[in-house]
């Protein structure tokens, strides 16, 4: 928006995070960019109350803006969904879950309700098969980009009502991550796809980072004989690719197979 030549006057964002072993307090990503661009960065939504600001626009906050804010301070959000599909905080990951093909952005009226606001402009995006939710999320990042950019630049005029029964996007649980080889190999795959899905090995977890769906079938978390790890779905079978054993750095799935030492018939889950 700096870019386009719109005056930022504030940036609002979370509080810095201690992290690493020294527990440093860093920023966020939008805090450091606003500091390199000399603009004001507060915690505090009502901060923007004091502003001359005439549009505030909001992108994966994360927290409910305050009727008495709206009132004052018109707002639109740049969301990652085909609204009404996908109201919520995790539309992107909740997209992937349900295996959805298509999915876009939208430039929407921020209102007191759960992302029913009218909708100004949006773009259809395709994801795809073996697309993961961070790689789908920056793609998405693009397109709002240039869409809020263009949006602002024809003039908001009168949003659209959204149309159509609405979904929820519900915050991922960790338990949804947890990897049930009952489960048919399609969805196994999109659960992996969506970041932090895990599984056990000898009683101790063991996260799958990549992974794809082959054909054949196998006993549920069962690792099959031969090459690589391919392990037995409730229908299917699910060919692990990037894995990251307990207290360990990431690595290929090949490699850690040589490392376990596999005995014959040797599972995946309790």
């Amino acid at each position: 928006m700096v870019g386009d030549g719109h005056e930022v006057l504030l940036a609002v964002t979370r509080a810095d995070k201690r992290r690493g072993r020294g527990g440093a307090l860093v920023p966020s990503p939008v805090k450091a960019a606003a500091i390199e661009l000399g603009i004001a960065v507060t915690e505090v939504v009502d901060d923007a109350l004091s502003t001359t600001a005439e549009l505030g626009v909001v992108v994966a906050f994360g927290r409910i803006i305050k009727p008495h804010v709206l009132a004052v301070l018109p707002m639109i959000n740049v969301h990652f969904s085909l609204l009404p599909r996908w109201r919520g905080a995790a539309p992107v990951e909740r997209a992937i879950l349900a295996g959805d093909e298509v999915t876009g952005v939208c430039i929407m009226d921020v209102e007191e309700g759960l992302d029913t606001g009218g909708v100004y402009a949006r773009a259809e995006v395709p994801i795809g098969p073996e697309e993961t939710a961070d790689e789908l999320r920056a793609r998405l990042v693009a397109v709002g980009t240039a869409l809020l950019v263009e949006t602002l630049r024809a003039g908001l005029g009168d949003p659209e009502p959204q149309q159509g029964e609405p979904t929820y996007a519900d915050k991922i649980d960790p338990a949804e991550l947890h990897l049930e080889w009952s489960r048919p190999a399609p969805h196994l795959h999109r659960v992996v796809r969506v970041g932090g899905a895990w599984t056990t090995f000898r009683d101790a977890r063991l996260k799958v980072l990549r992974a794809t769906t082959v054909d054949g079938d196998g006993e549920p978390g069962v690792i099959q004989d031969g090459k690589g790890v391919v392990v037995g779905t409730g229908a299917g079978l699910l060919e692990l690719l990037e894995v990251q054993p307990e207290g360990r750095a990431p690595q290929p799935a090949a490699a850690w197979r040589n490392g376990a030492r596999l005995a014959p018939g040797e599972r995946l889950g309790s």
